[in-house]
């Protein structure tokens, strides 16, 4: 029997607190539950959470994500 080691739901760690980690487009697309490509797009259009280069990698800090989420989470109860 093998003994895989399990990641983390990402979701649960945001929830619990912030990850002591920049995320990647594809912790992203498993918060948001979208294809990694719409991550992109969402950058592309400058919609979604903001993220930020390192190199040639793309990261999000978990305290912007939160905040993004907040704030949508507050258009949409305004705008009910």
């Amino acid at each position: 029997m093998s003994t895989a080691r399990q990641q983390p739901d990402p979701r649960a760690t945001l929830r619990a607190g912030l990850p002591d980690r920049y995320l990647t487009p594809a912790d992203i697309a498993e918060i948001f539950e979208v294809p990694k490509e719409t991550v992109y797009q969402w950058r592309r259009k400058h919609i979604g959470p903001p993220g930020f280069r390192i190199g040639k990698h793309l990261r999000y800090d978990p305290a912007d994500v939160r905040t993004y989420v907040t704030q949508r989470k507050t258009a949409d109860h305004d705008a009910a």
